[in-house]
């Protein structure tokens, strides 16, 4: 399924800025960046558990916010993207 994650880390002290560069490494683990605090992650249910409880254990959460949209595994219909940067398919063949 589709997870797009949105995330608002508060940077006003370098624990923050360490949070949010945290934030954005757990992010990256999984999925990809589309926008600043944008990311879109392809995960199964189990992975999507994991990402919440890592991402839980980074941020303040008297401080910080994250959002989590589920679109589901019919997500390509639903996405439109204009502009520069167009996302790769997360789900064809990598070639590293």
């Amino acid at each position: 399924m589709l997870i797009l994650i949105t995330y608002d880390v508060n940077t006003q002290t370098s624990a923050g800025v360490k949070r949010l560069a945290k934030v954005a490494k757990v992010c990256t683990n999984y999925g990809q960046r589309v926008q600043n605090s944008v990311f879109e992650c392809l995960v199964d249910g189990t992975q999507f558990a994991m990402l919440k409880k890592q991402l839980l254990d980074v941020i303040d959460e008297k401080k910080d916010s994250i959002r989590y949209y589920i679109m589901g595994d019919n997500y390509q219909k639903r996405v439109e993207h204009v502009g520069v940067q167009k996302a790769f398919d997360m789900s064809g063949t990598l070639i590293v």
